[in-house]
């Protein structure tokens, strides 16, 4: 069974339920299976989480990789930004080249930066060789929605946690997780 990676860090658990989401997604898709891990958090909130924490080896594993991060000034959370910068011998051995590849955000304002942190998380993959998708506009809800979903990739704006996230931004993680868990179907065959 082929599976898609999904490395998430979350401060107030939004990315956290996201990274589920995109997680059921994919798990739609027959013969392939998601993988769940988060970063170590290198703040000093201590997050404690029940996620395993992911190691290189997952990203030699993996037939597809999903990365999401909440929105921190426009940019990934350092945490995030940390593990990635960690990837070199990874990048140096190909092990994301030809990969399927997206990214998700969570974000606590509306104009947070949803989009610039996005493509910070893109930047990364596409040096490893990764092969980016997002969220096309025949996902019907990315016209629909009213806050979060952008055709870069799912995002959620959260207005530091007191919303939980609105059925137009479940139904396009679901989505997504679906898209990226087909393609990596295909390029796997």
């Amino acid at each position: 069974m082929m599976n898609v990676l999904i490395i998430y860090y979350s401060t107030n658990g939004s990315t956290k339920k996201m990274a589920r989401l995109i997680a059921r997604g994919v798990e739609m898709v027959d013969g392939v299976t998601s993988v769940i891990r988060t970063v170590t958090d290198i703040s000093s909130n201590n997050i404690k989480n029940a996620d395993v924490v992911v190691d290189k080896s997952d990203l030699n594993e993996c037939k597809g990789i999903i990365i999401g991060s909440p929105t921190h000034f426009g940019n990934m959370a350092a945490s995030m930004k940390a593990f990635i910068d960690t990837t070199t011998a990874e990048w140096f051995n190909g092990s994301l080249t030809g990969k399927p590849a997206g990214v998700f955000t969570s974000t606590s304002s509306m104009h947070g930066g949803q989009e610039s942190t996005l493509l910070s998380m893109m930047l990364p993959l596409l040096h490893h060789g990764a092969i980016i998708t997002g969220v096309p506009y025949s996902e019907k809800k990315l016209n629909s929605t009213l806050r979060g979903g952008t055709p870069y990739g799912p995002s959620h704006v959260s207005f530091n946690s007191d919303e939980e996230i609105t059925d137009d931004e479940k139904e396009i993680c679901i989505s997504f997780g679906k898209r990226i868990a087909t393609l990596t179907k295909k390029l796997s065959q």
